[in-house]
């Protein structure tokens, strides 16, 4: 295995990780709420009342940030590499390992483990083992 020193950024992916952290621990600090995208848009799709406003605020953020960035700063090109019919059903394993597992990969693996939740840590174990395999039999078997 090789490094990509051209493309290899340790500090600005640090402090992207140090930002989501902060977010997600003020989040619960000052909504009682975990952040996880799943739930957030879970509870978007069967509404309580008062329950909608932030989700809204909280997916609105989301899309907006990136616009937000790219006034100061040149987005990167996105590129899929894949057929598109692979990509939906990548994303319907996806949403269905994330009703399965009750949470996503920012809920378990960002907001759980912090909190030392142990469904959280088998979660998180789970989905990153799942994601190594697929990619060495993707990349080494079915080649």
């Amino acid at each position: 295995m090789t490094i990509d020193w051209q493309h290899f950024t340790p500090w600005t992916s640090l402090a992207g990780g140090v930002l989501l952290g902060l977010s997600a621990a003020v989040f619960v600090l000052l909504n009682g709420r975990i952040a996880g995208i799943s739930g957030v848009l879970g509870g978007l799709l069967q509404p309580r009342r008062g329950d909608v406003d932030w989700r809204v605020a909280f997916v609105a953020g989301m899309l907006l940030a990136p616009l937000a960035y790219g006034l100061f700063a040149t987005l990167p090109v996105a590129r899929m590499s894949t057929e598109a019919t692979l990509l939906v059903g990548a994303g319907l394993l996806v949403g269905f390992g994330t009703r399965l597992g009750a949470g996503c990969t920012s809920g378990h693996g960002v907001c759980g483990i912090s909190r030392l939740a142990p469904r959280s840590l088998v979660a998180t174990l789970t989905f990153m083992v799942s994601g190594f395999l697929t990619v060495y039999l993707v990349r080494h078997v079915f080649a």
